[in-house]
Parts: C-alpha cells; sequence; structure tokens
C-alpha cells in the first residue's frame, strides 16, 4: 500500500486583490509516495496549480493557512480525475523500483541485485 504526503506551502500569492492582502493565487506542490511496507520504495512529483480567486467566498488570511487547507484548495482546483493520475503516477512509479521492467546495465561490471 502506498501514503501519499501533500506539500503545497510554496504559493505566490497577489500583494493586495479586492481589498484582501497575500491572496495566494498559485501553488507549488510536491506529492511524495511511499510504500508502507518498505519505505525505500518512494517516488514524488512536482507541479503547480493555478487558483481561481474570484470564487473566493471566504478569505482567509495567510497567516492563518495550512498546508491541509491548500491541499484541500489544490486537489478542488484539479478535479478528482486528475488527483487520482497524478497519485496512480506515483504508484507507477514506485511499482517499477519494485518489479523494474527494464535495466541500465554495464558491460564487464557485474549484474546487481
Amino acid at each position: 500500500m502506498i501514503i501519499y504526503a501533500w506539500n503545497c506551502t510554496r504559493v505566490d500569492a497577489y500583494p493586495i486583490e479586492n481589498e484582501n492582502t497575500d491572496v495566494v493565487y498559485n501553488v507549488h506542490y510536491q506529492i511524495t509516495g511511499a510504500d508502507i511496507s518498505n519505505s525505500a520504495y518512494q517516488a514524488y512529483t512536482v507541479g503547480i496549480q493555478l487558483l481561481d480567486t474570484s470564487v473566493i467566498t471566504e478569505f482567509i488570511p495567510f497567516e492563518d493557512l495550512t498546508n491541509e487547507i491548500v491541499t484541500n484548495w489544490v486537489k478542488t482546483a484539479m478535479g478528482a480525475e486528475a488527483v487520482e493520475a497524478l497519485e496512480l503516477s506515483i504508484s507507477n512509479m514506485i511499482e517499477e523500483q519494485i518489479n523494474p521492467t527494464s535495466l541500465s546495465l554495464i558491460i564487464g561490471q557485474p549484474i546487481p541485485n
């Protein structure tokens, strides 16, 4: 089983927008997956997600933001299918580490175990 950790703490913000300050509009995320049966197998992906600030219904001041809040914003903006696709991609990278379909070998060198 793979667990996923989302890091959505690096953001870009408008200094002022609609009388609010430090309005987050872009999130730089990193999603890390780890196999809980063997933590030696890990993979991650990074990306950015633009947020639609025109749909803010309840402004949260920057100093009150948490990784969990911003991660929820990112997942909502992406949609469930995109979130699932990213996590599946990480899962596939881990599976490739566990059961490789290709090896890089050097002629004249021992084959790694």
